[in-house]
């Protein structure tokens, strides 16, 4: 498939990336600093350079797709300002929709909920710790998730609590919290593997799985 990519260069993004191309799909990367790009890239990926608040380029960059992915995530930055996710995240789903692209794989947090948690400790932990120290953050991530799963999408976001580095382990626990056995910590090499998988898997269609290793 053809499969744009946004936030292609984080540390999550740049995974999906290369899962991607591991299993043979082709990639258009958005991105908004073309000197983060990898040179391991070469010429298998398509860049496409802008911010997420041009809805042109954004608009361009999703033309053509068979399924996009957001890897963005809100800045930690207690200085940071505005929602910016919010408005790209509007704008992603825009395009989609003018060009019938139906499928959207994203990121999230435990503090976005699916109706199928039962809600325990680890997502009253994500809930609490987010709205009293990074609320700004926190009103970015639930509302680009809110518009993504009100948007009549194939949305699937993929939830996580610890993402750390380090190499993939290829195990996961997945499922929804207070229902299944999730763990904390997950590496951003298996989200990466987890979150390109998405595409080609029906599973949780206008679901937010949630994984741990």
């Amino acid at each position: 498939m053809n499969v744009t990519v946004f936030g292609a260069t984080g540390g999550i993004g740049s995974q999906v990336v290369d899962q991607l191309r591991a299993n043979g799909h082709t990639v258009t990367a958005y991105v908004r600093n073309p000197t983060k790009v990898p040179t391991t890239w070469g010429n298998d990926v398509t860049v496409a350079v802008g911010e997420l608040n041009d809805a042109t380029t954004v608009d361009r960059a999703v033309q053509g797709a068979d399924a996009v992915i957001s890897a963005l995530g809100p800045s930690m930055d207690r200085k940071a300002t505005g929602l910016p996710l919010v408005e790209g995240t509007r704008n992603i789903v825009d395009a989609m929709q003018r060009h019938g692209i139906r499928r959207y794989v994203g990121n999230g947090t435990a503090s976005v909920l699916d109706p199928r948690d039962h809600p325990n400790w680890q997502t009253r932990m994500s809930t609490f710790m987010a709205k009293t120290f990074l609320r700004r953050a926190y009103d970015e991530l639930v509302g680009m998730s809110q518009i993504v799963m009100h948007s009549g999408l194939d949305w699937t976001i993929v939830r996580f609590l610890g993402p750390k580095d380090g190499p993939a382990r290829g195990q996961l626990r997945q499922g929804f919290y207070g229902r299944d056995k999730l763990g904390f910590n997950v590496t951003r090499a298996d989200i990466g593997a987890f979150t390109a998988a998405q595409i080609d898997d029906d599973r949780y269609i206008g679901a937010a799985p949630a994984i741990s290793n």
